[in-house]
C-alpha cells in the first residue's frame, strides 16, 4: 500500500482495514494487519506481523516491536513501547464454544511505558506512566507509574527514571536518573518527578 498521497508509510503487504485513522510519520511494516476503527497517533512505529484489532487506541509515537497482538480493548498513550512477541489479553475465561465478545476487559498502557519482549499482560489491568515491565513478566494486577517490575507472577522490584535506569533513593527519599540529572522523589511508596 505505497499510495504517496498518504501522510503515513504501510508496506505493501500490510493489510489496513476500513474505518482506521493513522497519524502523520507513522510506520506500518511487512504482514501487519490493522483491523477497523483504529485509531493510530502520528510517528508510531507498528513492526512486522503485529495485529492491531477493532477499536484501539495508540497514542503518538507508540512504538510495537515484531510479532504483537493489540487486542480490542487496549489503549496505549503517548511514547508507549511494546518488545518483541509481548502478549495482551482481554477475556479472563476463554472458552473457545463460548463467544465472549461482550466481556472484553479494559487494558490501560499509561505514557511512556515499556514491555519487554514475551511478557503477558493479563486484561483489566492499569501499567502506570513510565513503569519497566521486565521480559517474560505475567503481569497479573496494576502496575505503579515508575513501577520496576518482572518474574512471573510480575512483582515490583524497585523504581525507573522516565529514562528507564533503575532509581537509588537516598536518605532524603531522593534519587538522581544517572542518564537525564532529573530528581525524583519517593513519598508513601510513589514516585513523582520533581521540577527544579
Amino acid at each position: 500500500m505505497s499510495d504517496f498521497s498518504q501522510s503515513y508509510f504501510a508496506h505493501e503487504t500490510a493489510v489496513i482495514d476500513e474505518g482506521c485513522t493513522i497519524g502523520e510519520g507513522t510506520k506500518i511494516w511487512h504482514f501487519s494487519h490493522i483491523m477497523p476503527n483504529c485509531a493510530i497517533g502520528r510517528r508510531c512505529n507498528i513492526g512486522q506481523n503485529v495485529v492491531i484489532s477493532p477499536d484501539v487506541v495508540l497514542g503518538e509515537n507508540v512504538k510495537i516491536q515484531n510479532n504483537v497482538s493489540v487486542y480490542s480493548g487496549v489503549v496505549c498513550e503517548d511514547d508507549v513501547f511494546l518488545g518483541p512477541s509481548m502478549v495482551f489479553t482481554n477475556v479472563l475465561n476463554p472458552r473457545s464454544a463460548i463467544n465472549r465478545r461482550g466481556e472484553y476487559q479494559k487494558t490501560l498502557v499509561q505514557k511512556g511505558a515499556s514491555i519487554g519482549a514475551n511478557a503477558t499482560i493479563v486484561c483489566g489491568n492499569t501499567i502506570g506512566s513510565y513503569a519497566l515491565i521486565g521480559a517474560g513478566a505475567v503481569v497479573t494486577k496494576d502496575v505503579a507509574p515508575y513501577a520496576l517490575v518482572y518474574g512471573n507472577p510480575s512483582r515490583q522490584r524497585g523504581w525507573v527514571s522516565e529514562a528507564g535506569h533503575k532509581l537509588t533513593f537516598d536518605e532524603t527519599q531522593k534519587a538522581i536518573c544517572p542518564e537525564t540529572y532529573e530528581v525524583y522523589q519517593l513519598e508513601n511508596n510513589t514516585v513523582t518527578k520533581l521540577y527544579i
